[in-house]
């Protein structure tokens, strides 16, 4: 994964992909100096989500909706978007989750952790299954550390238990559509190690 990494981007959608990553690191700088250390924080995570998709050799069209959609949702957090815009909360949890729990999948499958079964009606049921119980699990994080955030760092971090439930139902189904889409996720691996399989299978 670190040759993937470090390797130039190939074609104009993986350059798009990049100065995303390039925003990323902008808004660390942004809102450390605009907000403090608590935006810094936010950032810093949102940064690793940013820098997996290059890990993993992603194909560009899923990693700049990764790129977009978690640095939106950092913003949309130092900026108060989701207290402010009715229904926002919800539609970022679904889109972030869903975002989420795919390259969680993808992980799990370049580091042998686990082997996602493709192919079948039967074993896409189960990577449907997989996929889903992930977005599920980092969404019950999420609200564990918004819940932290509210009574450690900052009561204006809003909580409340109709927005958590929201929020993790938001957060499943998206995890869901990325299970049934992850197929096409996964296609068009780009990473150095499929790179050299392609060439090997050619030769």
């Amino acid at each position: 994964m670190i040759e993937t990494f470090l390797r130039a981007p190939r074609g104009a959608g993986e350059t798009v992909a990049d100065a995303i990553r390039a925003a990323g690191v902008v808004s660390i700088v942004v809102a450390t100096i605009g907000w403090g250390v608590v935006e810094f924080a936010v950032f810093a995570l949102t940064l690793l989500g940013l820098l997996l998709p290059r890990m993993l050799g992603s194909r560009p069209a899923f990693d700049i909706l990764a790129g977009l959609t978690l640095l939106i949702a950092a913003w949309s957090s130092v900026l108060e978007l989701y207290t402010t815009i009715p229904g926002w909360d919800l539609l970022i949890h679904f889109v972030a989750n869903g975002v989420i729990a795919a390259m969680a999948a993808l992980v799990l499958e370049k580091t042998g952790i686990l082997d996602i079964a493709r192919g079948s009606r039967h074993t896409r049921a189960a990577s449907i299954i997989v996929v889903t119980a992930l977005g599920l699990a980092f969404g019950v994080v999420w609200e564990i550390a918004e819940w932290l955030g509210h009574n450690l760092v900052d009561s204006r971090i809003f909580v409340g238990y109709d927005d958590t439930i929201g929020d993790l139902v938001a957060g499943g189904l998206g995890a869901l559509v990325s299970g049934v889409a992850l197929p096409a996720i996964r296609a068009g691996d780009r990473s150095v190690d499929a790179t050299r399989r392609a060439t090997s299978s050619a030769g």
